[in-house]
C-alpha cells in the first residue's frame, strides 16, 4: 500500500516565489520519513527547508531528522522566510 504524503497549503506559495528569484527548488515532500519538503540551491549554498502553515506542528519523524541533521535544515511558514533562510533581502 502507498501513502501520498500530504503538502502544507502554502507550498506552491512558496516554491514559486523562491523560483522567481533564482533560487533552484528540488521538492522533496514525497521523501517521507521526516525528510524536509524542499531542498533548494542559492548562491552556492543548499538549503533543506521544512514548510509548516502558520499552526501547522512538526511531526516526531521531521523533529528527530532536524535534531540529526548536521547541515542547514530550517522551518518556514511564509515567502519571506524562505527568502530569508535563503540569504535574499526581504524588505
Amino acid at each position: 500500500m502507498t501513502y501520498a504524503k500530504k503538502t502544507d497549503k502554502n507550498q506552491t506559495e512558496i516554491v514559486e516565489a523562491l523560483r522567481a528569484v533564482g533560487v533552484d527548488v528540488y521538492i522533496t515532500s514525497d521523501v517521507g520519513r521526516g525528510f524536509p519538503d524542499l531542498v533548494c540551491g542559492y548562491d552556492g549554498k543548499t538549503y533543506l527547508l521544512e514548510i509548516k502553515t502558520m499552526k501547522g506542528r512538526m511531526t516526531d519523524s521531521e523533529k528527530a531528522f532536524h535534531t540529526c541533521w548536521k547541515g542547514h535544515c530550517a522551518v518556514v511558514r511564509n515567502v519571506q522566510q524562505a527568502l530569508k533562510v535563503c540569504g535574499i533581502e526581504v524588505e
